[in-house]
C-alpha cells in the first residue's frame, strides 16, 4: 500500500511517499512543496492545494496521514499553520483518499521511541528504517515519519 506522508506548513509543506506490505516499509519518494511568502495568503493556500493535487495524481497513494497541529506561542502562526493544514486535508479528501491524523509527539514516539525527540533523531531513525532513503529537507523527514507512523497503525489495526 502506497502512504503519503504530510507535514503540514504555509511556507514549506514536506511530503513523503512510502510503501507498506507487512512489516516492510520501501521509500518512494520524498520533497519539500513551498510557497512563496510575498504571495497574499488565499494564493498561497491554493498554491499548496493545487501542488498537492498534483502529488496524488502522480502517486496515486491508497492512503495519506498528516501531522496535527501544535500550538505555538504566536497565534497567527498557528492559525497560518491551521489554514494550510485545512487546504491539504481538503486537497487529499477531493481524491476519495482517507487521511490518518497523527499529534507531533506521538509521530516521534513511534518512529524514534520517545515523544521528545528531536529533529535530528527523527531523521535518523528514518534512515534507518528506509535504507539508502536520501532526504529533501527537515519538513521531507517529519513526512516520512507521519507516513512511517500510519504504516505502523494500520498494520496494528489489522492485526486486533
Amino acid at each position: 500500500m502506497r502512504i503519503l506522508g504530510l507535514d503540514p506548513g504555509l511556507g514549506t509543506t514536506g511530503w513523503g511517499l512510502i510503501e507498506a506490505e507487512g512489516n516492510r516499509l520501501k521509500h518512494l519518494a520524498n520533497g519539500q512543496l513551498k510557497t512563496d511568502a510575498k504571495e497574499a495568503l488565499p494564493r498561497r493556500l491554493s498554491h499548496l492545494a493545487s501542488m498537492i493535487d498534483a502529488l496524488v495524481a502522480d502517486h496515486e497513494p491508497a492512503a495519506a496521514a498528516a501531522e496535527e497541529i501544535f500550538v505555538n506561542k504566536n497565534p497567527q502562526s498557528t492559525l497560518k499553520l491551521a489554514q494550510a493544514r485545512g487546504a491539504i486535508l481538503l486537497s487529499v479528501a477531493r481524491h476519495g483518499i482517507d487521511v490518518g491524523e497523527y499529534a507531533p509527539r506521538l509521530v516521534k514516539k513511534a518512529v524514534v521511541g520517545t515523544g521528545t525527540a528531536d529533529k535530528k533523531q527523527v531523521h535518523a531513525m528514518v534512515s534507518r528504517l528506509l535504507p539508502g532513503v536520501k532526504i529533501a529537507g527537515p519538513d521531507a523527514s517529519d513526512a516520512l515519519a507521519v507516513a512511517i507512523t500510519h504504516a505502523h497503525h494500520m498494520a496494528s489495526s489489522r492485526l486486533r
